[in-house]
């Protein structure tokens, strides 16, 4: 099985530089030169040929992108690394950690089991991820993806879930 660690953005000068948004914790280790990622959708693997942090923002350039042109026409690709291929010894680091892959699609609940929407998507970012759900009236919410308001991520196949304990006017910032 195969994990999003980065989907490709804009492209950042002429020479193939693109930036990346990040769905890993350790991109000093896995964004190294030479390292190989299968791409979805299918561009064929991609194979870093050098990479910055300009700005607090990684730029990535890759061996078959040589210019802004290619880089321009990876835009939206993600980054796949085999999950197989990974140390299980940091599997008891990784216990409070999701992709986004495992969430899209899963149920909201609020505390009492309440059904709030469906999440369909997860927004990593430098202070803390958020969830974006779908409300059941068609809004969107983001949700902070902090422990103290969702209290419980459940990835049961029977049953997919979590409980978002939503403090008051959360779910209704954009009304």
């Amino acid at each position: 099985m195969s994990a999003v660690v980065a989907r490709i953005g804009k492209p950042h000068g002429l020479r193939g530089e693109v930036t990346v948004q990040l769905h890993t914790d350790a991109p000093e280790e896995r964004f190294v030169p030479e390292a190989r990622f299968e791409t979805d959708p299918d561009r064929g693997p991609l194979t870093i040929a050098g990479t910055r942090v300009h700005q607090g923002v990684w730029l990535l350039r890759f061996e078959e992108a040589g210019d802004r042109t290619a880089a321009e026409a990876l835009r939206g690709t993600r980054l796949l690394l085999d999950e197989d291929a990974t140390d299980d010894e940091d599997d008891e680091d990784d216990e409070d950690a999701w992709y986004e892959d495992d969430l899209v699609g899963v149920q909201a609940r609020d505390p009492e089991g309440a059904v709030l929407g469906e999440i369909i998507a997860l927004d990593v970012r430098p202070a803390q991820d958020l969830l974006t759900v779908r409300l059941l009236d068609g809004r969107q919410a983001l949700v902070p993806f902090v422990a103290e308001i969702v209290s419980t991520v459940d990835l049961d196949p029977a049953d997919p879930h979590v409980v978002i304990d939503a403090p008051p006017g959360l779910l209704d910032l954009d009304a």
